[in-house]
């Protein structure tokens, strides 16, 4: 064992000197060829690395490098380095709200030519206008995502196809005493504007105008407000609802005491997993618009890939990001992680539809969803628009309105960038 030992050390030793020799051509080699990706924590995306370096046979090498966890933090650590012109970072994940900000900051570059045709084949055009920054490809869409409305079947025979009917069919079941809270985010983040664009986008309304530059706040921006007041005072939420996030919603609705829970789709694995009783009681449908006769317009969510402007290795990492987002990487994370594909084909697919057995609802709401947005102030609006809806029961739909008018063009007018 010790001679193994030796040996071993030994061949390191003589691997070190040869690399240390003609400038470390060793190191310089093995650098030559990766892309730094930073990305969003996600379980099994390393498996798609893996799977995409092994293809490229050793025309590039991803080195996967986790951000923060939340949004925020990993906005901050890729704004603080981009700002510096960090070289040290190819390929960037993108939340949707962030192309414009990136993209007026030229911290991205522009798809173009063979590449841009690529990703746009087959992708759906809501993921795709997420990756899009006045009229120009800045980022290629990785995933997407959409909130449903889940009702209990044993509750109610048909889902709610409006606000209102939700709001009343919940009122009606609290009186016979079953369950009938109506979960949601109402906490004040950036998951609160989302349920509030998907109710003004639903109703034809803006609160920016296309310019991206200009606060609008029509009338159908005020009818969303009156939607989230009136739900706010119907007495059909829980105690907790204010402060209550995404997974906060889950653990909630899996309590059993809800009758409706507008949620993103990994809810379902978690209640097949932790609630199998009560997952097989579950429905799914579009989230209720505003008219029961005109479909809901639920707000996309995702994540795109961008190629940072000072990589030294552009072409290599355009080749990395489109491996990274074809069809097989978006099929399996699909599968394994739960993020809906931006691109249609995969929906065809009969393990993703076994997988996703509300796939068909799904495409139905990427092919009319609600777009946030796209500014490069996108962080201070929704800051701005997150504190002034909450708590949904004390907004005053026509002077709510009017402060955010202003609010709204104050954010616009500002940098929006973390120094």
């Amino acid at each position: 064992m010790v001679k193994v030992r030796r040996t071993r050390t030994a061949a390191l030793l003589g691997a070190s000197l040869v690399c240390a020799s003609a400038l470390t051509a060793c190191g310089q080699a093995a650098r030559a060829n990766t892309i730094n990706l930073y990305s969003a924590p996600e379980e099994n995306l390393q498996h798609n690395v893996d799977r995409c370096n092994a293809a490229a046979a050793g025309k590039y090498n991803i080195v996967y490098h986790k951000l923060p966890r939340d949004a925020d933090g990993q906005r901050e650590q890729m704004v603080r380095r981009l700002a510096a012109g960090d070289t040290g970072m190819d390929l960037l994940y993108l939340d949707v709200t962030w192309t414009g900000e990136f993209a007026e900051a030229n911290w991205v570059r522009e798809w173009t030519g063979a590449d841009k045709a690529e990703v746009e084949r087959d992708t759906l055009p809501g993921p795709l206008e997420t990756a899009t920054w006045q009229g120009k490809l800045y980022a290629a869409p990785k995933n997407t995502n959409v909130q449903l409305l889940w009702y209990r079947k044993d509750l109610v025979a048909e889902p709610p196809r409006s606000w209102n009917e939700m709001i009343s069919t919940a009122q009606r079941l609290k009186q016979e005493g079953k369950p009938h809270w109506i979960t949601l985010t109402g906490a004040q983040f950036e998951g609160l504007y989302v349920h509030y664009n998907t109710l003004l986008e639903s109703a034809g309304g803006r609160v920016i105008g296309e310019d991206g530059k200009t606060a609008v706040v029509d009338q159908g921006a005020v009818r969303g407000l009156e939607a989230l007041r009136d739900l706010g005072n119907a007495g059909v939420t829980s105690p907790g609802m204010n402060n209550s996030e995404e997974d906060d919603a889950r653990q909630e609705f899996e309590t059993g005491q809800s009758a409706f829970e507008l949620n993103w789709p990994f809810v379902y694995a978690s209640m097949q997993e932790e609630k199998p009783e009560l997952a097989a009681k579950v429905g799914w449908a579009r989230l209720p618009g505003l008219d029961p006769n005109v479909p809901s317009k639920s707000t996309i969510g995702g994540a795109n890939y961008a190629v940072s402007s000072y990589s030294t290795k552009p072409e290599l990492s355009f080749e990395a990001a489109k491996c990274l987002r074809d069809k097989e990487s978006q099929k399996f994370s699909a599968i394994n992680d739960g993020v809906p594909p931006t691109i249609e084909s995969p929906y065809s697919d009969p393990e993703l539809q076994a997988e996703y057995p509300m796939h068909e609802t799904i495409l139905q709401a990427l092919k009319d969803p609600g777009m946030r947005p796209v500014t490069p102030a996108a962080q201070n609006v929704s800051t701005v628009l997150s504190n002034m809806l909450s708590p949904i029961a004390e907004i005053d739909p026509q002077a709510t309105a009017e402060r955010m008018r202003r609010e709204v063009q104050n954010a616009l007018e500002s940098k929006g960038v973390m120094p």
